[in-house]
């Protein structure tokens, strides 16, 4: 008996088997570009070692990382508050202002005789109040978001100067408590940072672990989708700003705490500065596509960026150059990735 012979292979199966494998370089390559947010680290890497190599002694200390965090934390609330809004579909240019209008009214002698506590919930109840008519005046009012945000950008910083009497309000000394947040240090880092990382962590929770995350993506990725769905878009909407507002209320407990006043002109250009954060972070100004994670990278990316022009004595004005730089650059490298197949 004959033993049965091997089954043939073509010269074609193993053309296409070679083929079908992946070479290595190619390998690596699909495995760098599924690490996500690696164009930002390298890019804060990079930063660093631009810093080690023109201010090697003042760079890398621990001060000026502290330093660095500190700058970064108001913003930093605001800017999680920025991605839920973009990532919704929407944009608001009234962080800046609400942020300052809940300084001045929680600074007020008035909220300051209640305590520091009261202070707090003033300036957080202010802040989601803000946000909250932007969301009435965008979901029901079914006006454009861009001009809702810029009419309470104006009002609100417009009523900030008329209660101050655009007078800086200082904190009394009886509401110590409110400074203590920046004074205070638990391993050498101050009490507002740790307040920063536990609004990221809570957005990060709220974006990616709940349903109210998954609703905000299905928004701003399609609304008449997500209507038919069952999702009630113009609720949703809504609560996406007055998360935005709520997250301004927090900031301004923040700076009141690093100044020790309330100003009508806090966070002037803090709503530029967020929303480039998030634009750098890889949130599609379309909406529908974004990260926490991302938006805080970005955010790093220029606070060590205005870190590096301070310790270097550059120009303030070079500073504003690199940034606008920087964010035509990330929306270039946007529209390039929806237009490469997948």
């Amino acid at each position: 008996m004959s033993e049965p012979s091997a089954p043939a292979v073509s010269g074609q199966s193993i053309v296409s088997a070679q083929a079908g494998a992946p070479a290595p370089a190619g390998r690596l390559r699909t495995r760098l570009t599924a690490l996500p947010h690696l164009g930002l680290i390298a890019a804060l890497v990079l930063l660093s070692a631009v810093g080690l190599a023109t201010t090697p002694d003042t760079f890398a200390t621990a001060s000026n990382l502290v330093s660095i965090l500190s700058l970064a934390a108001t913003i930093g609330v605001i800017t999680v508050g920025a991605t839920f809004v973009i990532i919704g579909g929407g944009i608001d240019l009234s962080v800046g202002a609400v942020m300052a209008l809940a300084s001045v009214w929680a600074t007020t002698l008035a909220t300051q005789s209640y305590g520091p506590f009261m202070m707090i919930v003033c300036a957080v109840l202010v802040g989601t109040g803000a946000g909250l008519i932007n969301g009435l005046l965008i979901a029901y009012g079914r006006l454009v978001p861009f001009i809702a945000t810029l009419a309470m950008l104006v009002a609100a910083r417009g009523l900030a100067q008329r209660m101050s009497d655009r007078k800086t309000q200082l904190v009394q000394q009886g509401n110590q408590a409110i400074v203590d947040l920046s004074t205070t240090r638990l391993l050498g880092i101050p009490v507002l940072v740790y307040t920063f990382a536990i609004v990221v962590v809570l957005g990060w929770v709220l974006l990616n672990r709940t349903t109210f995350g998954r609703r905000t993506y299905a928004v701003g990725g399609n609304p008449e989708a997500a209507r038919l769905a069952g999702i009630d878009v113009r609720r949703h909407t809504m609560l996406l700003y007055a998360l935005s507002g709520l997250c301004c209320g927090i900031a301004a407990v923040l700076i009141m705490a690093r100044t020790t006043t309330g100003s009508s002109t806090h966070g002037d250009l803090y709503e530029l500065d967020a929303i480039a954060a998030v634009i750098i972070g890889g949130t599609l100004l379309t909406g529908g596509r974004g990260t926490i994670i991302g938006s805080i990278l970005g955010l790093l990316i220029f606070t060590v960026i205005t870190n590096l022009f301070i310790l270097n004595g550059l120009n303030t004005s070079d500073q504003l150059i690199a940034k606008g730089l920087i964010i035509v650059a990330a929306v270039l490298l946007q529209r390039r990735s929806l237009r490469s197949p997948v």
